[in-house]
C-alpha cells in the first residue's frame, strides 16, 4: 500500500526526532511477530525508557544519510524497526536481544548506531552483552571491595593465631 507524501513527512519527521533525542539505535529486524509479542516487547522497552518505532527502510535510510553517522549503514533485510534512548546507551540493544532470547528467532539485532557512528550485527550483539549501569557499578563495587575483604580475613586470622598462641 502506497504511502501518502504526507504521511512521509511525518514519518521523517519521527524519524528526525529520535534521532536527535537517541544516545543509542538498535536496528531490529522482525519476521513472524505476532501482536501479543509486539505489545509485551514493547511495554517491556517502555519500561527500560527504550522507545520503537517500526518504518520504512527507504525512509529511515533517508533519515540516517541526512544525519550523517560515521562509518557505513549496516544492511537491513526484511523488516525494520528501530529502538533508541536518550538515557541508559546499552538498553535498546539489550532489551531487543533479551526479548529475542525469548522469541527464538523473531527478533534480530541487525545493527545499530552507538556514539556517533554505525555499528554492525556483531557489534550491537556485543552491546547489548554489556549489564545495565547499576550492576556495573555492584561490580566496581565489589572489585574495590575484595582487596579491603581479603586483608581483613588476613588480621582476622592472625589474630586467632595470637590468640591461640597465648
Amino acid at each position: 500500500m502506497a504511502i501518502s507524501k504526507d504521511k512521509k513527512r511525518e514519518i521523517l519527521a519521527k524519524i528526525d526526532s529520535a534521532l536527535a533525542e537517541a544516545s543509542s539505535i538498535a536496528f531490529v529486524g522482525f519476521k513472524g511477530l505476532t501482536v501479543a509479542d509486539s505489545s509485551a516487547m514493547r511495554k517491556e522497552l517502555k519500561n527500560d525508557a527504550v522507545k520503537y518505532f517500526v518504518a520504512k527502510k527507504t525512509l529511515l535510510r533517508r533519515a540516517l544519510e541526512r544525519k550523517g553517522y560515521a562509518g557505513a549503514l549496516p544492511e537491513l533485510p526484511g523488516e525494520v524497526a528501530m529502538a533508541w534512548t536518550s538515557e541508559d546507551a546499552t538498553a535498546p540493544a539489550r532489551g531487543v536481544y533479551e526479548f529475542g532470547k525469548k522469541l527464538k528467532g523473531a527478533l534480530t539485532l541487525l545493527g545499530g548506531m552507538f556514539e556517533g557512528s554505525f555499528v554492525d550485527q556483531a557489534g550491537i550483539t556485543a552491546i547489548a552483552t554489556i549489564p545495565p549501569v547499576p550492576v556495573l557499578r555492584g561490580i566496581f563495587v565489589n572489585v574495590i571491595n575484595s582487596p579491603i575483604q581479603g586483608m581483613v580475613i588476613a588480621l582476622d586470622k592472625i589474630r586467632e593465631k595470637k590468640e591461640a598462641a597465648a
